[in-house]
């Protein structure tokens, strides 16, 4: 799985930490560009791509793909 997020769209809004069922996002040291800590994909070997993280992101900041072998 790779998770990325989007830096110059991602508010720090949380919604990611609080709807993933995996608990996978944390709060990163990372400033995004509106100055607060954005979150990171602390464990995404764990992910069973849901997206809810993607779908539920109101900015669009989070992409979620599998990565092919």
């Amino acid at each position: 799985m790779k998770i990325t997020i989007d830096k110059n769209c991602c508010k720090g809004c949380g919604i990611c930490l609080a709807i993933c069922p995996k608990g996978i996002f944390i709060k990163s040291k990372k400033r995004n560009n509106y100055g607060t800590n954005m979150p990171e994909a602390s464990k995404e070997q764990t992910c069973v791509f849901c997206r809810m993280c993607e779908r539920q992101c109101p900015d669009g900041a989070i992409d979620v793909k599998k990565e092919e072998n």
